[in-house]
């Protein structure tokens, strides 16, 4: 006589006997999935340890436990984490370098970066704050590039301790051009290299499309240049507070090096290059 419920009633498996297996399915992204017994539907938005969250057409989300429960396409599935996708290879930093293992910063160098201002060492710590830590290279401004013969008598440079200086408006004739000549010719050329993109202000080494707009409006001589940008793209430029969200408007359009001039990019790397030396 055949004995319907087996011959050993410990034996592994017994709960599943005369059930139907029920298929494994990734919960990836955008899968439709139905909650049996519950009728709630909805499309996988994300999987949070051990649960899948599930959006439905209204645009509300739930919380479910991976598992059996679930219905794709009317047949029973269980649902299980997606497999992780491997690395697609070394990442990169901001300014297009490959990214340095995860290590602790080097202990900062005698040499530095000097900027004009505050503006200039927050792009440049955006796009190249990686590469500075892993160099141990310090940016510090200037509050102006009229101070910087002063910095240099006060804390002098050597071969040991060599300045980069970056400056805006770095044009034949400029005041900028003079100070850097002068510095060039001076006790301390040999150590200091001085170096500058040719825009009256670092708002302007941001490219246009970046901020989406279609070019840099022309400011007339004698107007605030800050403020008559601002006044020109329809912002607030009553006060330094409308002028500081400005520029955080600016610096957030920033992502990587592709939405700076080329004309800043190369000099940075100079100065990285020259401090590193």
């Amino acid at each position: 006589m055949d004995d319907r419920y087996g011959s050993d009633v410990l034996a592994a498996g017994w709960r599943d006997a005369g059930r139907r297996p029920v298929p494994q399915v990734a919960a990836s992204a955008d899968l439709v999935v139905e909650v049996a017994g519950d009728g709630y539907c909805g499309a996988v938005v994300g999987v949070h340890s051990g649960h899948v969250e599930l959006e439905d057409r209204h645009g509300r989300t739930r919380l479910f436990p991976l598992g059996r429960g679930f219905l794709v396409e009317g047949a029973a599935v269980e649902l299980v984490a997606p497999p992780r996708a491997a690395p697609a290879g070394r990442a990169l930093t901001a300014s297009g370098s490959f990214a340095p293992e995860a290590t602790r910063a080097r202990v900062a160098r005698a040499s530095r970066i000097l900027v004009e201002g505050r503006h200039d060492a927050e792009l440049v710590e955006k796009v190249w704050g990686d590469d500075l830590r892993a160099e141990g290279v310090v940016v510090e401004y200037l509050q102006g590039v009229d101070l910087l013969e002063a910095v240099l008598r006060d804390d002098p440079p050597s071969s040991s301790r060599r300045y980069g200086v970056l400056v805006d408006h770095l044009v034949p004739g400029s005041k900028e051009s003079r100070i850097a000549q002068a510095v060039a010719r001076g006790p301390h050329g040999a150590h200091v290299r001085i170096v500058g993109h040719p825009h009256v202000d670092v708002w302007q080494c941001v490219t246009p499309s970046a901020l989406g707009i279609a070019a840099w409006p022309e400011v007339p001589r004698g107007v605030d240049w800050k403020t008559g940008v601002c006044r020109a793209l329809g912002w607030p430029a009553q006060t330094p507070a409308d002028l500081a969200r400005a520029w955080q408007r600016v610096l957030g359009s920033v992502r990587s090096y592709r939405d700076l001039d080329p004309a800043l990019l190369g000099r940075v790397e100079e100065l990285i290059d020259f401090v590193t030396a």
